[in-house]
């Protein structure tokens, strides 16, 4: 694996989303925008009181779904990486022939040890492809998770002349399906905004957004068109560009094995540039909108920074659950959640795809004031390790429990205040080094203040801390603290705030 050209390659993709997720935030401001209303639509009923839902689509309806479009497309595009690959790096690993896809398919799987961004975002992210190819050729999320398991399965076997990894074919089929959804549901949302059919801009975002959606909509025309609704869910979407303005490391892993008995700190790029793009799809108190569908709520964060591309890669969906209240001002959804998870602050990474049990909602405290919540616990497949620690263990998989307390208090249209933990225990079971684990808390405090319309500024301070316990390694404690400051670009004026009115007009 060359990594200049990865890098090069993350950069490209980089850009093209965060030009994508630019084209998607004035559409749903425009959706969802209360002060952007007509002065007919500020007649609303009180707040939480049912009305019939109305899809936001206006570019026509398709001729249905199929099974064999994504099927052919995922044998071109596993064709076409498995021939790029062959011809560009210097490995045997891909030359597969039928003797190696015959010894694939006889043989035992592994637990493979490629590069940590390969197997924990590069998979996941082919596994996308897959699911998106599916998901725009009119299937839902189950069908299409079946073709993210099969594309990935076709890759292990066909693509690669090394023994199938078991690891793989998890974060894969499962992790592509669950940073998929959000993908392709942006990139309808985008298509879906404004009126009349979709011009190139929107096209074009739409593709960097998903690219096989893309792909279907420019081979197959209309023939999807209209197969999926997004059915007009309340949005809030937060786009920051900014800077790091202090941080400190603090690290007993030595760069150096022949180093002094103190620690050298490892290095660490302050004053990093970021770019923070957050969305809140379907969020609870939206009146007549229903969670029938998997993901018809998720919530999704990616953050880019000049010091290593990829920082943040945050996905969450309500897979199955059910909406429910609690007297007038409290309205929720809860159920089993699938989540990806990759947070890499420099010095150390963690990624996991799991599912977990848990709910999300929304609590007029009083006039003007709401707090909205996430608290999930559950379970998966993970990956963590130390970055830049010569002579140290690059990273280690197991099953990883995870749990995940979120909260926005959200004050009118003039502020609002984020809280997040999480916490990951990487343990030694499924894992080829099972004589280990690794335990990584991350905590962030978010402050966004509307300025003007909708533009603000965001203070945030973020905490990570990674403590590794190996058999055969000294104990590791890794923390990394930084504050950042940045120019923050709003999708709507409320925060999030789903059906606010003043109490004049009928609100909490």
């Amino acid at each position: 694996m060359n990594p200049t050209r990865v890098k090069k390659t993350n950069c490209r993709t980089v850009v093209g989303t965060l030009l994508a997720l630019a084209l998607l935030i004035p559409g749903a401001a425009i959706a969802e925008d209360p002060a952007l209303e007509t002065r007919a639509q500020k007649k609303a009923p009180t707040a939480f009181a049912a009305e019939k839902p109305e899809p936001v689509l206006h570019w026509g309806k398709g001729d249905g779904k199929s099974y064999f479009v994504p099927a052919v497309d995922i044998l071109g595009f596993v064709f076409l990486l498995n021939q790029f690959d062959r011809y560009y790096f210097d490995s045997g690993d891909f030359d597969s022939d039928y003797s190696s896809f015959k010894e694939n398919l006889t043989g035992g799987w592994v637990y493979d040890s490629d590069p940590f961004k390969i197997n924990q975002f590069g998979h996941p992210y082919a596994g996308s492809m897959y699911f998106g190819f599916a998901r725009s050729a009119g299937l839902g999320f189950w069908s299409s998770l079946g073709y993210s398991a099969g594309g990935s399965l076709l890759w292990e076997l066909a693509g690669e002349t090394t023994p199938p990894a078991i690891n793989d074919e998890y974060t894969t089929g499962y992790g592509g399906a669950i940073l998929g959804e959000p993908l392709f549901r942006m990139a309808s949302l985008l298509l879906e905004s404004g009126q009349g059919k979709p011009g190139i801009w929107r096209e074009l975002g739409a593709a960097a957004l998903s690219p096989a959606t893309g792909f279907n909509r420019a081979a197959y025309g209309k023939r999807f068109d209209g197969v999926f609704r997004s059915n007009n869910p309340a949005v809030f979407t937060r786009l920051q560009l900014g800077m790091n303005l202090n941080a400190t490391v603090r690290s007993n892993v030595n760069r150096n094995p022949n180093a002094a008995e103190e620690a050298i700190p490892q290095s660490y790029r302050r004053g990093e540039a970021i770019a923070d793009f957050t969305i809140g799809y379907g969020l609870p108190g939206k009146p007549g909108y229903t969670y029938s569908r998997p993901f018809d709520y998720f919530d999704f964060q990616f953050t880019a920074a000049t010091s290593n591309i990829f920082e943040n890669i945050i996905s969450r969906g309500l897979l199955y659950g059910r909406d429910y209240t609690a007297g007038d001002n409290y309205r929720g959804v809860w159920g089993l959640y699938g989540t990806y998870d990759y947070i890499a602050p420099q010095v150390f990474r963690i990624s996991t795809s799991a599912l977990a049990l848990g709910t999300t909602a929304q609590w007029w405290l009083w006039e003007k004031v709401a707090l909205q919540g996430t608290a999930l616990a559950g379970v998966g497949y993970g990956s963590a390790g130390t970055i830049d620690g010569e002579g140290e263990r690059d990273y280690h998989n197991g099953i990883t429990p995870n749990a995940l307390v979120a909260s926005r208090l959200i004050f009118s249209d003039r502020a609002s205040l984020d809280l997040e933990v999480r916490d990951y225990y990487v343990s030694g079971l499924a894992s080829a080094e099972s004589e280990g684990s690794e335990n990584i808390l991350r905590g962030v405090a978010t402050l966004t203040v509307r300025l003007y319309n909708l533009h603000g500024l965001t203070v945030r301070y973020t905490v990570s801390r990674r403590d590794a316990q190996y058999s055969s390694l000294p104990d590791t404690s890794q923390t990394v603290a930084a504050v950042s400051l940045g120019y923050t670009f709003l999708g709507q004026t409320r925060f999030g705030a789903v059906d606010w009115r003043p109490r004049s007009e009928g609100g909490p």
